[in-house]
């Protein structure tokens, strides 16, 4: 037996894993509808609401895919997700009605939500207890550099050759980079490999007991209750305001400074999430999470508010530095509450209700935008929506409920 201890080679899989969910999954979404547009000839409004299918589909099969892995193999769950999408992006490529575009958006939200967020934060709490906010950190990260590098990849690649002819590479993509990583590295239970979290080894062949919140007390509690109210208004103004981001920096500026700022805004999560969870050591969870609820509220009516090109950008940086943080404190402040013995049905079922507000956000920025004639009332909409999440959040967060694992 190997003396290494496997939890990073865990945190790296599924890295890999998020950043392709992501960048073929969420982030490529909207290049996916404004090909199908141009392609088909059909009206932006005809098929637009295929995003608003995507979450509440995956809000869903979240649920279905926390249960199949309290059953089984976390890697077959991951595996029949990388198929489920596979199929969805060859099917993109042969859509001819709208209607299709629908039935696609379903199964490629079942394949990202299967082998996405849910079980990459599920195998990562079980193998880290202490050096858990690092360990998300790390994984997560990969959330914005698959929109960093895979979607500029997929939409240079529709440009040159079409939905038809794209869509097999991505299918290939997608299986590629979720069931080699997954089959090498994904374990389920560091137990089983006689691993405690966070690299102490089982030193008599049984693993401690797993303290953890029950399934039906978590969803009743108070907490449970408060972080996903707040974060529904949170997220919804976050997935607004980048949805509408590129749109807004157009209208302000131009088409080569729209598409800077999408980089600016990835860039900028993927450095502040990393130093989000050095942070996280020392201070306290429930409170850094309220801070990055309100700061995202400040930024984006900052951005509002402003016109010119230099103080836009800043607070574009400032509103990167939220996204990246916030993604990761969901997730987070689940485990640390109620532990991780039922956290993928815990999580799943606050992430259900948080996908409605998902879903909403960008439909309500737009609206505004349209009856305003400009983002600014939009945009000052987003960010008190943070602000309110901010104060629902609660207060503290209990101590964890697990017995601290001492590191080898």
């Amino acid at each position: 037996m190997s003396d290494r201890f496997p939890g990073w080679r865990v945190v790296l899989a599924s890295f890999v894993c998020l950043a392709t969910t992501s960048g073929l999954g969420f982030y490529g979404l909207a290049v996916y509808l404004t090909v199908l547009s141009r392609e088909q000839g059909w009206s932006v409004g005809s098929i637009s609401a295929a995003g608003t299918l995507f979450f509440f589909v995956a809000g869903l099969a979240g649920l279905v895919a926390a249960r199949a892995m309290a059953r089984r193999d976390v890697r077959a769950v991951v595996v029949f997700g990388a198929i489920t999408g596979a199929i969805a992006l060859v099917l993109l490529g042969r859509v001819s009605e709208v209607w299709h575009v629908y039935v696609v958006y379903s199964l490629l939200s079942i394949g990202h939500t299967f082998a996405g967020l849910v079980p990459a934060t599920t195998v990562v709490t079980r193998w880290f207890h202490l050096k858990r906010s690092q360990a998300l950190a790390a994984a997560s990260t990969g959330l914005s550099v698959g929109g960093m590098v895979l979607t500029p990849l997929v939409k240079w690649l529709l440009d040159r050759h079409g939905l038809a002819g794209t869509a097999p590479w991505l299918a290939a993509i997608w299986l590629v980079g979720i069931v080699p990583v997954t089959l090498a590295f994904t374990r389920g239970d560091p137990a089983l490999l006689g691993w405690q979290p966070d690299g102490a080894r089982i030193s008599d062949g049984v693993a401690p007991p797993m303290a953890s919140v029950a399934y039906a007390d978590a969803v009743r509690s108070r907490f449970f209750l408060l972080v996903t109210a707040a974060y529904t208004v949170i997220l919804a103004a976050q997935v607004g305001g980048i949805q509408q981001l590129v749109k807004l920096v157009e209208e302000r500026s131009s088409a080569s400074l729209a598409t800077i700022a999408t980089t600016v805004l990835a860039g900028t999560s993927v450095v502040a999430r990393l130093v989000g969870g050095q942070v996280l050591a020392r201070l306290p969870m429930a409170r850094f999470t309220a801070m990055m609820a309100a700061l995202q509220g400040a930024a984006l009516v900052w951005i509002a508010l402003v016109t010119s090109s230099v103080p836009l950008f800043g607070g574009i940086v400032l509103f990167g530095a939220t996204v990246g943080n916030l993604l990761m404190l969901h997730p987070l402040l689940v485990a640390h509450q109620f532990g991780p013995a039922d956290y993928a049905r815990i999580f799943s079922r606050s992430q259900f209700v948080v996908f409605l507000g998902t879903a909403a956000g960008p439909y309500l920025l737009g609206a505004l935008h349209d009856a305003t004639d400009g983002y600014r009332v939009a945009y000052v909409v987003a960010g008190t929506l943070s602000l309110t999440g901010a104060l629902l959040l609660p207060k503290r967060t209990n101590e964890p409920v697990h017995p601290p694992t001492v590191p080898a």
